[in-house]
């Protein structure tokens, strides 16, 4: 496994951690992304001197066995991502077909992580000759598209407690600011398949005494998989006897005009005093979810939803190319190790996962730049953000825990960790967190000032 290569290579987290602190440390508002020749070269030497190319070196002439072959992986990646780094795009095109020969998608856990990686970097030598670094896409994902990405995420859900722990942190939080209200409306700012909502509808109906009303406003890229994922939802609350509504917003929320769009009809926006209104949003990088942080943050304002709930990776997407590169190969290896131990034999539904998920985010970060470089304005921290807009965090101790450490508790492999930090809640594999849960509430008390935000 290539995180257990990591690890193995002689101080390879301190390397890490000192590219990650050099990448923040460097990062500022039109800073170019790829700097100079001397700035890429000396960055390397800051990550491979002190990380794994030393042991490489020396393990070359060595009888290849899969630690090895992880290694000689490890070097070639940061090799061409350097060359790229230094605009040395002949080096970096020379580096690529033997990435190629020696990873693969259905191999190991190393060698599948740097075929997908190894498929960004040719994505972005590409874009390097061209001379042209696209923005990720703005565009609804095509129907065929969204199927099997939809199809992708159901795997995820059942083959790891990323997703479910996502949907059940989420889904505490809610319950807890729900406690006496009768009428909720869910504001879900990408809402996919809807997955996360039959478990809030289950709880719901055991309690005794069902709410009087129940809405979810949905956005996204694609009305008809928004229609779709309605009926469902409709099909299921009519099984369990709730009252149920479905409002569907095809767009992004920074793109909403007027909160009143997010309420539907003119009875709906009559109805929104006695309404108790929270918002989720589940980060990822498939795709551009806000449009405009701006107004994004703007809306929030204006909407003053009882509370916020928001799920994010622990991934950073600014600063130079070399340590964003560096940051994302770390990740996405725990990634893969860990669904290289927990799928065993569900190969199929795991290769679904990494190619239409986490392959495609791999490409977002490497051969485009990641959400956070769409040329807008972007919030690089979304709670310094919300605290800025007048809200304050609630904590997430008690049930929410409670209910992730229980989730944890049924799978059959270890490796996941829980820590509980600032009113939040981070999983992790073994030493890296990989996802932050966090809850908000508009602070009564506190003044909200202008949105600020910086670029990247």
């Amino acid at each position: 496994m290539l995180q257990g290569v990591l690890s193995r290579a002689p101080a390879t987290d301190a390397a890490a951690a000192a590219a990650m602190k050099a990448k923040r440390a460097a990062a500022s508002p039109g800073e170019e992304e790829e700097g100079d020749g001397r700035s890429a070269r000396g960055k390397r030497q800051q990550l491979l001197a002190l990380g794994p190319a030393t042991a490489l070196a020396s393990a070359a002439a060595a009888e290849e066995g899969p630690e090895t072959r992880g290694l000689r992986l490890l070097s070639l990646l940061l090799r061409c991502a350097e060359a790229v780094a230094m605009d040395q795009l002949t080096e970096a095109r020379e580096l690529l077909p033997e990435i190629a020969e020696l990873a693969s998608p259905f191999g190991s856990s190393p060698e599948r992580v740097a075929a997908y990686f190894g498929d960004a970097l040719c994505a972005r030598v590409l874009s390097s000759y061209l001379g042209a670094y696209s923005p990720l896409a703005l565009r609804p994902l095509a129907a065929a598209q969204s199927r099997r990405v939809a199809v992708a995420f159901q795997a995820y859900n059942a083959l790891s407690p990323l997703v479910k722990f996502s949907h059940f942190t989420a889904n505490q939080a809610i319950l807890q600011a729900l406690d006496g209200e009768d009428c909720l409306h869910v504001i879900d700012l990408d809402i996919m398949q809807g997955l996360q909502w039959p478990g809030l509808f289950h709880i719901l109906a055991s309690r005794p005494r069902k709410p009087r009303s129940l809405r979810i406003t949905g956005l996204g890229a694609s009305l008809d998989v928004l229609e779709a994922t309605g009926r469902r939802l409709a099909d299921f609350a009519a099984s369990l006897g709730l009252p149920f509504e479905f409002h569907p917003i095809e767009g992004k929320i920074g793109h909403v005009a007027d909160v009143a769009a997010l309420f539907g009809s003119r009875q709906h926006q009559q109805q929104r005093e006695d309404e108790t209104t929270v918002v989720h949003w589940m980060h990822h990088c498939l795709y551009d979810v806000t449009g405009s942080d701006v107004s994004t943050v703007r809306l929030l304002r204006s909407l003053r939803p009882k509370l916020i709930t928001i799920v994010e990776q622990d991934l950073g997407h600014s600063g130079d190319f070399l340590g964003r590169f560096v940051e994302a190969l770390h990740y996405y290896s725990a990634l893969f190790d860990a669904l290289g131990d927990g799928a065993g034999a569900a190969e199929a539904e795991r290769h679904a996962v990494e190619r239409q998920l986490l392959g495609a985010e791999i490409r977002n970060i490497v051969a485009v730049g990641g959400p956070k470089r769409t040329g807008e304005v972007r919030v690089e921290r979304w709670g310094d953000e919300l605290r800025r807009a007048g809200f304050r965090p609630v904590s997430l101790h008690g049930s929410p825990a409670t209910q992730a450490r229980l989730l944890l508790g049924m799978y059959p492999w270890k490796g996941y960790t829980l820590v509980e930090e600032d009113a939040c809640l981070k999983l992790g594999w073994k030493d890296l967190s990989l996802l932050t849960a966090s809850a908000w509430e508009p602070a009564d008390d506190a003044a909200a000032s202008a949105p600020t935000t910086t670029t990247s």
